[in-house]
């Protein structure tokens, strides 16, 4: 249960249920920007974007990639509906490398608006898995035990 200095965040996809726990803090990829939400927050609802969602709570922090979604607030609580999310301790660094790859060369040989949005897609979702990889390595972070 949330207390006045946390709220309640659960991050779900169609699949799974990937996180369920208190948090101080909650920034996220909004489809307009980076959005960081703090307890209290008024209510919200927005599309989420290919990014990293970041979950903080008292010195610890969970790091996720979401391929895109929708984020809640309401009354104290955060919920996130990936498309598709991932741990970061869980993203596979050469299969994201291979998938950025095999969406580059795909991106040379589109020949339809429809292919080129599809490989681009393709492309973002690899950069930012890989981003995701790379933030959790330079800050040495390790999941909690949420």
């Amino acid at each position: 249960m949330a207390t006045s200095d946390t709220l309640h965040v659960e991050v779900v996809t169609a699949e799974r249920s990937l996180y369920s726990g208190e948090a101080n803090m909650v920034e996220a990829p909004g489809a307009l920007g980076q959005l960081g939400i703090l307890p209290k927050h008024a209510a919200l609802l927005t599309t989420l974007k290919s990014g990293t969602l970041e979950i903080r709570n008292d010195g610890t922090e969970e790091t996720f990639f979401v391929s895109g979604g929708f984020l809640e607030v309401s009354n104290n609580r955060v919920t996130v509906l990936a498309d598709t999310a991932e741990n970061a301790e869980n993203i596979d660094e050469a299969r994201a490398q291979e998938a950025r790859r095999r969406a580059e060369e795909r991106l040379k040989d589109v020949r339809t608006n429809t292919e080129r949005a599809e490989a681009q897609a393709a492309l973002d979702r690899a950069i930012n898995r890989l981003r995701v990889v790379e933030i959790t390595r330079r800050s040495g972070r390790r999941r909690s035990n949420v």
